[in-house]
């Protein structure tokens, strides 16, 4: 559930920058998370990348696909790639 509540907040970034730079399909977007804790629970990266292709539906992300890697930083997340058309 923790993990839904990061989806939303990713795809919300992910969506603003698809506005901003005029991309009208999001085809894939490549995210590096860090050991983030919500509610006193490890968000889990699988998890995370279902969330998100759930939560893109019916928007510009929709179809795309999420690369979700591990990083050794605690706390935090990286949206380091976002490709479309």
């Amino acid at each position: 559930m923790h993990d839904l509540h990061l989806a939303d907040k990713m795809l919300k970034q992910i969506l603003d920058f698809a506005a901003k730079n005029n991309l009208k399909k999001i085809t894939s977007v490549k995210i590096k998370v860090g050991d983030i804790l919500e509610h006193n629970e490890l968000i889990n990266s699988e998890n995370l990348a279902f969330n998100l292709v759930m939560r893109a539906k019916s928007t510009l992300a929709d179809g795309a696909e999420f690369k979700i890697e591990k990083i050794n930083r605690q706390g935090e997340y990286i949206i380091e790639e976002i490709e479309g058309e």
